[in-house]
């Protein structure tokens, strides 16, 4: 799909100029012992570009989602050996040249704690390159001299230190990828959930009625979202029977009388519609990545289906009378009013994981930021 050739188009734009840099360096230092790390880019690239291309699978499958996502996987780690491999044939300028590049590579994705970034940063001082933005600047040919045979004897630390990087690089787009995963997969269960629901109301209205039913000088009347029943009296009519069995068959009778087939439907809809008003309201909060995974948007759509649970759970807290005070909504203006309410406090649940999801956009290129603390289990 056109999708998917767009998510590919950079990893094909990274091997065809990984496959020109290869060619570069064959035909302008033609190396007398590296013809299988030559053949080694050779296959690299070429794996990358089927993955990056998705050919198709013999036997073919139907469910491609999840495929789409080991074969980015698999192209980006190709063509992150590709490069690896590059640098440890290239000609030694070429890779003084790149080193400005590299430092900032293995600054954005290994921790400033690890060894490999330690031993990278001794050898960028070494050659007098203190930060990502400091130019290599050669005072002489006895300094470039110097430089280049620094190159020579620690391109095997040089290498080992991008390669981490770069798989460091791709354990954060896997972390990001997987986080987009669970929110998606939760979102459609919620989203389930809640319709669930409100079919369960549409033709079992009187099984969980969101109704109450307000008494006051022997007199009630049941009131549900979308209707509300004529007052009736709650006095015993018969002296023989107790007052409580007429009264409990009385409400019984008067609810199922009210209840209406849309009005878990009518609760669940203004729970998301505060809810679409909160996520709104989040935006705000949301610094953005330049991941193209979609985790802001993801996180905005749990929302929804999690305010229109949340309403619809306010409310039979309240029927139940979980809430001392609120047990007897007086019109059906109130119970919507709730469930405005109890829509948006969604927002109390749901803002950790905004939380959780901008920490993990934030860990892509940030190992220098501070890292969290694991909590205590």
């Amino acid at each position: 799909t056109r999708v998917r050739r767009a998510k590919a188009d950079p990893f094909r734009r990274g091997a065809a100029e990984l496959e020109s840099l290869c060619s570069w360096v064959r035909a302008k230092y033609p190396p007398n012992q590296c013809a299988v790390l030559e053949a080694a880019v050779t296959k690299h690239l070429e794996a990358a570009r089927q993955a990056a291309e998705g050919q198709e699978l013999n036997p073919r499958r139907r469910i491609r989602f999840f495929r789409n996502a080991s074969l980015l996987e698999r192209a980006m780690s190709n063509l992150d050996a590709a490069e690896a491999q590059l640098l440890n044939f290239a000609p030694p300028d070429y890779v003084l040249g790149q080193m400005p590049s590299l430092l900032r590579h293995v600054q954005s994705h290994v921790v400033p704690t690890d060894p490999r970034r330690q031993e990278f940063e001794r050898i960028c001082r070494s050659l007098g390159l203190n930060d990502p933005d400091h130019a290599l600047q050669d005072t002489d040919e006895a300094d470039r001299a110097r430089k280049i045979k620094i190159v020579c004897d620690e391109r095997g630390s040089i290498v080992t230190a991008v390669r981490g990087a770069s798989s460091a690089a791709l354990r954060e787009q896997l972390r990001v990828r997987s986080f987009r995963n669970v929110l998606a997969i939760t979102t459609v269960l919620m989203t389930a959930l809640a319709a669930a629901l409100a079919l369960l109301g549409f033709f079992r209205p009187t099984m969980i009625p969101l109704c109450f039913a307000p008494e006051e000088s022997g007199e009630a009347v049941v009131v549900c979202p979308t209707a509300q029943s004529a007052p009736f009296s709650t006095s015993p009519t018969d002296t023989g029977a107790p007052q409580a069995d007429l009264e409990a068959v009385d409400i019984d009778d008067r609810i199922e009388d009210a209840a209406k087939p849309q009005d878990v439907m009518v609760v669940e809809l203004i729970g998301l519609t505060a809810a679409a008003v909160a996520a709104a309201a989040a935006i705000r909060g949301f610094r953005g990545s330049s991941e193209r995974l979609r985790v802001p948007i993801a996180l905005v759509l749990l929302k929804l289906p999690t305010g229109a649970i949340t309403a619809f759970l306010g409310l039979l807290l309240m029927r139940g009378q979980f809430v001392p005070g609120l047990s007897a909504l007086d019109t059906s203006a109130q119970i919507l009013a709730w469930a405005l309410v109890f829509g948006y406090a969604q927002q109390l649940f749901t803002r950790l994981v905004d939380r959780q999801g901008q920490t993990v956009l934030d860990s892509v290129n940030g190992a220098d930021k501070p890292q969290p603390t694991p909590s205590p289990p």
